[in-house]
């Protein structure tokens, strides 16, 4: 069950995140609350599913090297798969698609050097070549949702 605080933490943060060196007291004193109150909302929003991360986004190549990366795996493998490419803290998320290329993550990286580093040894401990996609054109999307929780 969502409380206000939870449906306020949804709406209001999802993009104007302080940056400050104590986000959390700040986000508790907008909103009247305590800095322990605003963390275990979190807690618990990420308990239930509602998020899986706080953190910056940031544009790709800006800072570093960055690539797209599809890898055909059999399907009774793929989750195993997953999470070996999981356990990169290079790799920014992953996901399944519905094609011969069925799992696809973003991998972003100190430097390119680096990059093909990480990318040679999720193949060697996965078994499996990574085709790389490269950002050729960026394009902004904006994915901050307005919720409408109708009580």
């Amino acid at each position: 069950m969502l409380t206000s605080l939870h449906k306020q933490l949804l709406n209001d943060y999802q993009q104007e995140f302080p940056l400050s060196a104590t986000p959390y007291l700040d986000i508790a004193e907008s909103l009247g609350v305590t800095e322990e109150a605003v963390l275990a909302a979190f807690d618990e929003l990420n308990q239930q599913q509602f998020i899986s991360r706080i953190g910056l986004v940031i544009a790709p190549n800006n800072i570093g090297a960055s690539t797209l990366v599809a890898m055909a795996v059999p399907e009774e493998q793929l989750q195993s798969v997953a999470e070996i490419v999981s356990l990169y803290p290079e790799v920014n998320h992953n996901y399944e698609r519905e094609n011969i290329f069925n799992l696809w993550f973003v991998l972003i990286s100190k430097d390119d050097m680096h990059l093909q580093t990480v990318i040679e040894a999720i193949e060697l401990e996965t078994g499996f070549k990574a085709m790389q996609l490269p950002l050729l054109a960026d394009y902004f999307i904006n994915l901050g949702f307005e919720i409408d929780f109708d009580d």
